[in-house]
């Protein structure tokens, strides 16, 4: 097995960090080659000095350290990435599905497109992706449920019950989740058997490439040995990724022994060497255009691809090209990384823009949680505007990772307050329903108590004021209102149901006397007066008294009564009664109708508008005549002018009105007696 002291090998073409007392050794004589391979097959040994090389060869100018630093970081973050992708080849096309911004998707958003992705990709490619979807779910989720249960407790202030609910988003989110972490599991048991057999297949081609120092033997066999060794290589499968840069520096170090140190045909690898070179230029020159490139992210796993081809499938190059080819590569690189660098900052920059946003969000939040609002529709307007603010947080982006948790923690905060100041306002609206439940209760036990009676005319009033009173009492909590409106409504309509079968039963004969009444209206619509005085008006009140005997109509067709009226108007106009006597009549006949249809309410109005009238005329009747006594005073009282004759005048009519006022008030008094 290789040793750790081998970490530290050059890893590409002559990019060697060296310690000051460090140098690279040229070529060896064959006695001194024979000498390397006599060496334990467990070490890798360091080449002799050649005493005989010029100074120039002798020694290799370590690289500048500045310079070293400086591109090590672009180099790393390639190699890094390089060697997690060797170790699982799925990883690669990660590069292909878009990261999307997830915190800015909805709960329903995100399951659907982890269920797209669980679906449709391999498992390692999609890694980084689902474990966003699940961040980003989980901690919508968290806060949704938070509300949830904030709404259940106020709800429920004096419950036991632990508080359960079921969302059958998130049961669809888990279902996805477990495929995948299913899938996983199962591809990481085939790759850990796969990468294990692997790491001791290219450890044994490393043993096999030291052997290939031995000059007793053929160089055309240790030349079709070593391109076996190259193609095993290739083909060797993937490595953990922890091994990674470890193994193939080794390969690479006694791959380039074998150019270097050995007497091959030189011929053969000095166009081998010119190949290599050759397809190394093709990727500088290519490297070029790609720090040109727009897209930076494209262009960067094109390096990253091309770092790749580099380093496995190219060979060396010859030493007097090495370290310029791959100072060149590393330079690109360092220019590309550089490229990227700027990327990651203008993103760093929309991040802290993201962060100044979601801070005014929380801050508006906060102030709602302090604004006191004393109605439920003012409460709902204040919900909205903090969903609102919510839906905007969400899609405000991502933040700088170092202040996430610090920014998520405020959020939950504020709109935690938020709900409690609102919760505090429903407490109380809670408590004003309970007592409304007890009323409406209490509403219910009386209507059930009267739904029996038959006492229709007393109970019919009691149980029009116990609906209006229902009326008048507001909301009761949620989970008894249909059952309680159900009890009271039933029992409204059991007893309106048993008044209007018996007003049913009277039905019949209010049909018999309209039908009575408009065949009467037919006949009397042709009667004509005798043109004597008495006989008419004797023959009128005949016609009021059949009408009257003829008995009560239904509600809805007591128009006839109107009609009926009418008829009578136009006789008491050809009548020579005195306008006094018609008004009497006309009254009276409508008080009996009122009388008849038992109409309480409207005879009731009608006292108090007769008592009001007389009053009104008693007063008139009093100026006017202290207005005579002004007149009567003055010098000239013997004679009257023509403004006291005129009051006189109007003293004699208020008094013949009132006569009239109070005649129909008697008869109105009359008519109640009896």
């Amino acid at each position: 097995m290789l040793e750790e002291k081998n970490d530290n090998l050059q890893k590409a073409d002559g990019y060697v960090a060296h310690d000051s007392n460090e140098s690279v050794q040229v070529e060896t004589t064959t006695s001194e080659t024979a000498a390397i391979s006599d060496t334990p097959k467990n070490e890798i040994t360091e080449p002799v000095k050649d005493k005989s090389a010029t100074p120039a060869e002798e020694e290799v100018a370590p690289i500048d350290a500045v310079t070293e630093n400086v591109n090590q970081k672009a180099l790393s973050s390639i190699e890094d990435s390089n060697a997690e992708e060797s170790e699982d080849e799925t990883l690669k096309e990660r590069h292909h599905i878009p990261m999307q911004d997830y915190d800015t998707l909805s709960m329903e958003q995100l399951v659907d497109e982890l269920q797209i992705l669980v679906e449709n990709d391999k498992v390692m490619s999609v890694k980084d992706h689902v474990e966003e979807i699940k961040k980003a779910f989980l901690a919508k989720y968290s806060h949704f449920i938070e509300e949830k249960k904030e709404e259940y407790h106020t709800e429920n202030p004096d419950t036991t019950e632990d508080f359960q609910y079921h969302f059958p988003l998130k049961v669809k989110f888990d279902q996805s989740y477990s495929i995948y972490r299913d899938n996983k599991n199962i591809h990481f048991k085939s790759l850990q058997t796969n990468l294990k057999s692997n790491l001791e297949n290219r450890l044994a081609i490393v043993e096999e490439l030291k052997e290939l120092i031995n000059p007793q033997e053929n160089i055309k066999d240790t030349l079709k040995h070593f391109n076996e060794l190259r193609d095993r290589w290739k083909n060797a499968g993937s490595i953990p990724k922890d091994k990674y840069n470890h193994v193939w520096n080794n390969y690479h170090f006694h791959v380039e022994n074998f150019y270097d140190y050995l007497h091959l045909d030189r011929e053969a690898r000095d166009l081998d060497f010119k190949h290599n070179l050759e397809q190394k230029q093709k990727i500088v020159a290519r490297v070029e255009e790609l720090v040109n490139e727009a897209d930076v992210n494209k262009a960067f796993r094109e390096l990253q691809d091309l770092h790749r081809i580099w380093k496995e499938d190219i060979g060396p190059v010859s030493k007097e090209h090495r370290d310029e080819i791959w100072n060149q590569f590393s330079d690109l690189t360092k220019k590309m990384h550089d490229k990227r660098e700027v990327l990651f900052e203008k993103l760093r920059g929309t991040e802290l823009e993201n962060l100044e946003k979601k801070k005014e969000i929380i801050a508006a939040i906060e102030v709602f949680a302090t604004v006191k609002v004393n109605a439920h529709s003012q409460w709902l307007a204040q919900i909205e505007k903090v969903e609102a603010l919510r839906t905007d947080f969400f899609s405000a982006g991502k933040v700088p990772s170092d202040v996430n948790e610090e920014t998520w923690a405020a959020f939950k905060l504020a709109v935690r307050n938020f709900n409690s100041f609102k919760n505090s306002f429903y407490k109380e609206i809670k408590r004003e329903q309970n007592e409304n439940l007890t009323k409406k209760n209490a509403l219910v036990a009386k209507a059930q108590e009267l739904q029996e009676s038959t006492d229709f005319a007393a109970t019919t009033t009691i149980m029009k004021k116990i609906q209006d009173d229902w009326k008048q009492i507001g909301h009761v909590p949620r989970k008894h209102s249909d059952k309680i409106w159900k009890e009271f409504k039933d029992a409204c309509n059991h007893y309106f149901n048993k008044l209007k079968e018996q007003k049913d039963e009277h039905n019949v004969e209010e049909i018999e006397a309209f039908d009575r009444k408009k065949s009467y209206l037919e006949t009397l619509r042709e009667y004509q007066l005798t043109g004597d005085h008495k006989t008419d008006l004797d023959a009128i009140k005949l016609h009021i008294e059949t009408w009257k005997n003829f008995g009560k109509v239904p509600f809805p067709r007591r128009h006839i009564e109107g009609k009926f009226n009418k008829i009578l108007d136009a006789l008491f106009d050809k009548l020579s009664l005195s306008k006094k006597d018609t008004d009497l009549l006309r009254f009276a006949n409508r008080m009996d109708h009122l009388a008849e249809n038992n109409d309480t309410r409207k005879i009731e109005n009608e006292k108090i508008f007769l008592m009001r009238k007389i009053d009104e005329v008693k007063n008139e009747i009093f100026q006017l005549e202290n207005n005579i006594q002004f007149f009567t005073n003055t010098r000239n009282a013997k004679k009257e002018n023509s403004i006291v004759l005129e009051v006189r005048k109007n003293i004699a009519i208020h008094k013949e009105g009132l006569d009239v006022w109070k005649e129909k008030l008697k008869q109105l008094r009359n008519l109640k007696q009896e």
